[in-house]
């Protein structure tokens, strides 16, 4: 589970915490008569590109969805390829996101990986345990039902060892248990790619997130898209239930939202 070992920033206009779905890396890829392999080699580039823009400008945490559990479908060329790259990646970048002070933690079901990207995985974590900037969670083979689902199991074991009662269970006990329990919801949420949907990332997590999406491709990602979502969100009353007058002011465009 994630916990964060850094400050919560309370600039209502600034995200404590973003999620990003990864999208365009195979199209990226067509688009130059390319093989989809580069294509995710240039998101790479891209996502180490948005963790240092994350970092410098403050966000507290960062979540990002490498590899969902329906990715397993991808043939399996493609699957054993970002397998490898996975275990690439981590071996020459969690040396310089230590330095950063980034806290690595991964999310999802990670028994169907391999030994080495397990002990990967493992040994990046324990690396960067204690480090205070950015909590970086990378989810691999996540998907948001089953988080949902494996805290309900997680529950069920509770009651039925008599550790809690059922009545017990309200929404505080029940994020407990999921995969970022200890950090703060997305505030935004940034799909690339053009499409619009949130593909079963974070479902019970993204609730109240203010949903981004644009249509640039993964691998052209930069700052200056980072900030273009930033602005947008910046634009944003954020009501959770109440009304304008409530909450202090209104923009223009979030009288779009639920009044």
């Amino acid at each position: 589970m994630a916990h964060s070992n850094n400050p919560i920033p309370a600039d209502p206009s600034h995200p404590r915490h973003i999620a990003v779905v990864m999208d365009g890396n195979g199209r990226w890829a067509s688009k130059r008569m390319l093989p989809r392999a580069a294509g995710h080699k240039a998101g790479v580039n891209a996502t180490r590109a948005l963790v240092e823009s994350c970092a410098r400008r403050s966000i507290a945490a960062l979540t990002i969805f490498a590899f969902s559990s329906e990715n397993w479908k991808r043939p399996s060329t493609e699957v054993n390829h970002l397998m490898t790259l996975f275990v690439k990646t981590l071996a020459t970048e969690i040396d310089k996101l230590h330095a950063q002070q980034v806290r690595v933690v991964f999310i999802g079901d990670r028994n169907r990986f391999d030994e080495k990207l397990r002990q990967g995985i493992s040994a990046a974590e324990q690396l960067t345990k204690n480090n205070t900037g950015l909590a970086l969670n990378i989810a691999a083979n996540y998907g948001g039902r089953w988080d949902i689902v494996n805290a309900c199991k997680i529950l069920a074991n509770q009651v039925s060892a008599g550790s809690i009662t059922a009545g017990a269970i309200d929404e505080t006990t029940f994020s407990e248990q999921l995969c970022l329990a200890g950090l703060p919801a997305p505030d935004l949420f940034i799909r690339t790619g053009g499409e619009r949907r949130i593909s079963n990332f974070l479902v019970w997590q993204c609730a109240y997130s203010e949903l981004y999406f644009c249509d640039t491709l993964w691998p052209d990602f930069n700052d200056a898209e980072l900030a273009r979502a930033l602005d947008w969100y910046a634009t944003r009353q954020r009501r959770f239930g109440k009304i304008a007058e409530q909450v202090g002011g209104e923009s223009s465009e979030s009288q779009q939202g639920a009044g």
